[in-house]
């Protein structure tokens, strides 16, 4: 197995996601039941939970499945998609298909740590920051001086976690462009697609933009279902998608079915969904918007492009490592300070913290935020 670094985010909510009173960190939309979503089916789905064999499933994915995200895409076909049991085995097992001793990878940063610490355990990286002080701006020159003879992948994620950016479409189709003309895989996270602010700035899909690119989704994030554990890669590489699917045989082998059949549900009710999601992020953005601007010493807040995340820079003397665990600690209230974004590939704001806005009832937890800022100062 491949030797990596602890998974700093994973460790930090080890210790703090279900002992802090107030989770105002979280990455994902606001969940469902299973009620709630089994009432978003169709009867044939419903019948189709209710009597489904509890025995192995295929493990490209249920057809069905493969069929409906297919769906969501302008040029692919069902077998263009692979599933697998998360985003996180999907980015994992990509890394190691498509890169080797002696490839090198352009990695955009900040990013989720395993785009950047899974290639480094295989390959030469180099990574590419956006710019804090132009709005996360992504330097479309700086990737393409990144690239090199033995660059075979250059990974990205917008809506961006942790900073909420979302790049020009125009500059999206370019990137794009520039890896498919030299031969390279764009790889792109798109797990916050469909909450954007501004449904007029949402990203064409890499894999609808040219065959060789990666399109990586999942149920957790925009949808509010990360318990299903269903993600997916859409390729239009059959080969690459062949000869990750031979990879999965030595991780999750296949799915789970019931997860398969929910994320179906989910997936044609996913209109619904994301519109009760951009709605509930909506109805929250001004109650963070009054919290940060009556703080506006000690913080400096930007809301989001897109997905459910922000990170707001915080302006106190004594670091944002030290607020965030008092905070903690002495109100029971969880942010990830920017220790757990740092990068070994290119220099990371250190006065920053990771923000939650898409989760419901954030009320209680910005109540016991300011109680504590109000005494605390």
């Amino acid at each position: 197995m491949t030797r990596l670094p602890d998974f700093r985010l994973e460790t930090y909510f080890s210790r703090w996601e279900f002992t802090a009173r107030h989770h105002l960190t979280a990455s994902d939309a606001q969940t469902m039941t299973l009620g709630e979503l089994l009432v978003l089916a169709d009867d044939e789905d419903r019948r189709a939970f209710e009597h489904l064999p509890l025995g192995y499933t295929e493990s490209c994915g249920d057809p069905a499945l493969r069929e409906v995200i297919a769906g969501t895409y302008e040029h692919a076909q069902a077998a263009d998609v692979l599933c697998f049991a998360g985003a996180e085995e999907a980015l994992y097992l990509a890394m190691n298909v498509l890169l080797d001793a002696g490839d090198h990878a352009v990695v955009v940063t900040p990013n989720y740590q395993a785009a950047e610490t899974v290639p480094l355990a295989l390959c030469e990286v180099t990574g590419v920051a956006l710019d804090p002080d132009r709005d996360w701006a992504l330097d479309l020159d700086a990737v393409k001086a990144a690239i090199r003879p033995s660059t075979r992948l250059v990974s990205v994620n917008f809506p961006n976690n942790p900073t909420g950016k979302v790049i020009s479409a125009a500059d999206f189709t370019e990137l794009a462009r520039m890896c498919d003309e030299r031969g390279i895989h764009l790889f792109s996270d798109e797990v916050y697609r469909g909450l954007e602010r501004d449904l007029a700035r949402t990203l064409p899909q890499a894999a609808d933009l040219c065959e060789r690119a990666l399109s990586l989704n999942v149920t957790s994030k925009s949808l509010g279902l990360p318990g299903l554990r269903i993600g997916w890669i859409t390729c239009r590489d059959r080969e690459l998608l062949s000869r990750l699917e031979r990879a999965k045989h030595y991780t999750t082998i296949c799915n789970s079915a019931p997860s398969e059949v929910l994320a179906r549900i989910a997936l044609k009710a996913r209109t619904t969904i994301l519109e009760r999601n951009r709605a509930l992020i909506a109805q929250n953005l001004p109650l963070f918007e009054t919290f940060f601007a009556e703080f506006a010493d000690l913080f400096d807040w930007q809301a989001p492009d897109g997905g459910c995340v922000a990170y707001p820079r915080y302006l106190g003397r004594e670091g944002v490592e030290e607020f965030c665990t008092r905070l903690v600690e002495e109100a029971g209230v969880l942010l990830l300070p920017a220790s757990i974004y740092h990068s070994d590939l290119t220099p990371a704001p250190t006065d920053r913290f990771r923000i939650g806005i898409g989760r419901a009832h954030p009320e209680a937890g910005l109540a016991a935020f300011s109680h504590w800022l109000r005494v605390w100062r």
